[in-house]
């Protein structure tokens, strides 16, 4: 039976307390501690029952509580200071207020999830996370930004687990009205969906001064299948989640306009959101009066990327036939083909029977070359954006050459992707008792500390940094043995039968976590290729270790399900249980209480499948040590001191023997270095100086460096304020700009094969270090004309066979501008001994392009 009419009915709080709901509302309580002692000190019960949920907590309190609570004149001043806090916080001026000049007014942030609180179940895994830290510091910062996502009605999945260890997942509804969310009133969005419309309700989350603004499907308007659309993250088929992408993409662009909210800068959190592009792209045509070339220049100057996927299978990709069926419309109505809508998300490599089978019983590529030609999502990223990046410095590596094909001329490594590397957000994940110690030895607002600052954390009393990391870890064990007891009574153990949980870990024991997707490329199950050491380090009464998991695999991944099963019955198997534990349905408050717990966080992916994971930054910033494989964040940020580098074999291809030789490096060091040093405590009951001392250097090496404070102040000054700028440019006067951008694209590209370099003339001759040497160059421009191109002398140490192992780039000035023939001239610093050589190149030039190498065209002598 259905109700024939629904509404909400809210907890009516006594006038005095009327700031709780304010402060409710405003999910800054999920980073500041004041407000959750507020909270707690409501009721206590009620705050852990409700899992730290303020919303819920004020529809739980009994009204005596409530009465009592108004005339409390210690409760009511505590009130008001917290409340006066939130009001200073979101009204005064922060670090972007201090910029002075910046041409950056508004940045629009699109992600398919986000992590904000575990109240707030909108997310994944570290893609959401991320998307969460990045709003936490944009608040922080005062940087002025918007987050736009979509409302999952099931949100992820909760995660189980069944007697044999394998992983159920359940799926409970999330009611929006119950959560620190606000409808947007009178605001809706449709958007059309192969010719049915869809439409879309708006809710309001406040991320400290930062809106998130969630779309949402689940309205009576939409015929069920449609309701439908937003209702898990992450499910379905491939044509459930165009259906989603559509919507977050096309329709957050027509939310933000519904809104009155004039974004000046999009920012697409990997490729989920890309159809953002195209709605810009059709609103630049229909209302603008611009062709498909000059709108997705006037598209690419306001846009900018961040791909965080290492491999090419992790990308979505749509068949051409779903691309017609939902974006035919869009076609007709923008003047243009469906061939040259699907050239936007085409790569060479990816094209029909551009690889064909090289032999006739290879499955794998013959089923490659029967798909046709597929929409690449990251390809429209790409092509999209203006300005693009990755998340690590490795990762940019590996994108540049994951992507190369789509710059043709250009060399790997000046492939334009750059990369920002990921941070996190400090208030989020930090334990109160470390940062406490950092406020007192390192800065009151250590988050913003330099390294100058950092480095005075060796200061610190050992004592007292010991007793931080006591008091976590014996928090941590407490944690998973009132979770493993309340799990097992819950599936009908009797109280007594459910008392092994009480004797689950030691307190003193060497902590190592683990917790992340649980994917096949991560290796969750390394460990146990090597069981009989795994075992002697567990049942070691001398010197204890012990071990605790955490992770989902997604719903369809019965490989990764079944790492999760081998880890369960491997501890059941071996008598180590009480030393080897699996903590299921991980989320927020499980992976905080791990980092700040652990003594070591393990990561053991295959190099360089990681993007960046950022689960080792946050219990880094907790005095964990990171035990890892160089990749991701790790290979830029260890030092050799700051932790333990994994050895890598990344040069065997064949995986089991790969897995067994980087399997004996982890157990060498967990055998050798790890585990002695832990247990190293001179005298009786001593502190372990060694290991207090690495922690240390482990803070001061790398706490200016993963905080999410310093990863978006980097988007700030190296993405978001040039691309505010060239949006502003190429917007200006009618988009003038943007139009006179892709005649000259045209032109340029269409005249390319004429640029010829006649003649180079330099000296051969010995030269002294430091010295320069003239380049002169004479160049066939064909119909192209001085100013639209550059000539640039690439320079270095050469090797045996005289390629340039190391590079710098000079450009040359024209010293005769004639037509269809200049000359250019310049000198090179001869700033290296040994062998020293350079080549000559010839690249587009134009004031409007974001990089010379932009268009994918190089001419070389």
């Amino acid at each position: 039976m259905r109700a024939l009419r629904s509404f909400t009915v809210r907890p009516r709080l006594p006038d005095a307390l009327a700031p709780l709901e304010r402060l409710a509302m405003n999910l800054r309580w999920a980073w500041d501690d004041r407000t959750r002692d507020l909270f707690r000190w409501v009721d206590p019960d009620a705050w852990d029952a409700t899992l730290h949920d303020p919303v819920r907590l004020l529809g739980t309190v009994r009204p005596e509580r409530l009465e009592a609570l108004a005339v409390d004149a210690a409760f009511l001043r505590f009130q008001g200071e917290v409340q006066d806090d939130l009001e200073r916080y979101l009204a005064l001026p922060r670090w972007f207020q201090t910029r002075p000049g910046s041409a950056l007014r508004q940045v629009a942030y699109f992600s398919p999830e986000f992590g904000i609180a575990e109240a707030l179940p909108q997310y994944s895994g570290g893609l959401g996370i991320l998307a969460g830290d990045h709003l936490k510091s944009a608040s922080d910062l005062g940087v002025p930004l918007v987050g736009v996502g979509l409302f999952y009605r099931h949100g992820y999945f909760r995660q189980g687990l069944s007697p044999d260890g394998w992983q159920q997942e359940r799926f409970p509804d999330q009611d929006p009205w119950a959560m620190a969310l606000t409808l947007c009133d009178d605001i809706r969005v449709r958007v059309e969906l192969a010719g049915a419309p869809l439409e879309a309700r708006v809710w309001r989350a406040d991320v400290g001064r930062v809106p998130l603004y969630l779309l949402d499907a689940d309205v009576e308007e939409n015929p069920p299948e449609l309701r439908g659309v937003t209702d898990r993250l992450y499910g379905g088929d491939v044509e459930h989640r165009l259906r989603q992408e559509i919507l977050l993409g096309i329709g957050g662009v027509r939310a933000l306009e519904a809104l009155g909210i004039d974004a000046q800068v999009f920012h697409t959190n990997e490729g989920h959101a890309g159809f953002l592009g195209l709605e810009r792209m059709r609103r630049a045509i229909v209302d603008d009066g611009l062709t498909f070339a000059e709108a997705v220049q006037a598209t690419r100057a306001a846009s900018i990327f961040t791909t965080h996927t290492p491999v090419p299978a992790g990308i979505d990709r749509f068949p051409r036939a779903l691309i017609e069926t939902y974006f035919g419309g869009w076609a007709a109505e923008c003047g243009v083909t469906v061939d040259q809508l699907m050239a936007l998300g085409l790569r060479p490599s990816e094209r029909s029977g551009a690889h064909p089978p090289t032999r006739p019983d290879d499955r794998e590529e013959a089923e490659a070359a029967a798909e046709g030609d597929r929409f690449n999502m990251a390809v429209m990223g790409l092509r999209l954006a203006g300005r693009s990046n990755a998340v690590s410095k490795l990762h940019g590596a590996v994108s540049r050459s994951m992507f190369a094909d789509l710059w043709p001329d250009v060399p790997d490594d000046e492939v334009p992707i750059g990369s920002v590397t990921n941070g996190v957000h400090a208030g989020t994940w930090v334990s109160a008792d470390m940062t406490d110690l950092l406020s007192r030895h390192v800065l009151p607002d250590w988050d913003e500390a330099d390294a100058a600052a950092w480095a005075r954390i060796d200061e610190a009393p050992d004592d007292e940094l010991w007793r931080v990391k006591e008091q976590a870890r014996s928090r941590l064990v407490a944690f998973v043995r009132a979770r493993m007891k309340e799990r097992a009574t819950a599936a009908g153990s009797s109280a007594s039968a459910a008392a092994w949980a009480d004797e689950l870990l030691d307190p003193r024991a060497l902590t190592i976590g683990f917790a992340r997707r649980f994917a096949t490329y991560k290796r969750a199950n390394l460990l146990l290729t090597q069981a009989d050491r795994l075992q002697r380090l567990l049942l070691d009464p001398d010197r204890p270790v012990q071990f605790i998991f955490a992770g989902k695999a997604h719903p369809a991944d019965d490989d990764g399900k079944e790492m999760i099963r081998q880890i369960v019955a491997w501890a059941g198997d071996h008598g180590v249980r009480h030393r080897f534990v699996f903590l299921d349905d991980y989320d927020i408050a499980v992976a905080r209480t791990l980092y700040q717990g652990a003594d070591v966080w393990l990561n053991t992916p295959r190099r360089p499948q990681e993007a960046c994971g950022t689960s080792g930054e946050k219990a880094a910033l907790n005095g964990t040590l990171n035990c890892s494989i160089l990749d991701g964040w790790w290979d830029e940020m260890f030092d050799g001191e700051n932790g333990w580098a994994i050895t890598s074999a990344e040069d065997h291809h064949d995986l089991e023997q790969r897995d067994r030789l980087e399997a004996d490096s982890l157990f060498d060091l967990l055998e050798h270095q790890i585990v002695p040093l832990f247990h190293d405590r001179p005298g009786d009951g001593g502190l372990p100086r060694g290991w207090i001392a690495k922690i240390k250097h482990n803070l001061a090496s790398l706490g200016p460096e993963v905080v999410a404070s310093r990863m978006v102040r980097d988007y700030v000054t190296d993405l978001y304020e040039p691309t505010a700028g060239s949006a502003d440019s190429l917007r200006s006067n009618g988009f003038e700009r943007a139009r006179a951008l892709a005649a000259w694209k045209e032109r340029v590209l269409g005249a390319w094969d004429g640029i010829k370099v006649e003649e180079v003339v330099a000296s051969d001759e010995h030269a002294e270090l430091g010295a320069t040497r003239d380049v002169t160059v004479v160049l066939a421009l064909g119909d192209l004309s001085p100013d639209d191109v550059a000539v640039e002398v690439v320079h270095g140490r050469v090797g045996q066979h005289d390629e340039l192992d190391t590079r710098a780039v000079t450009t040359l000035a024209c010293t005769d501008p004639s037509p269809g023939q200049a000359t250019y001239a310049g000198a090179i610093a001869c700033d290296a001994p040994g062998r020293y050589g350079f080549t000559v190149r010839v690249v587009p030039s134009h004031p409007d392009i974001p990089t010379r190498v932009d268009l994918g065209r190089l001419t070389w002598a």
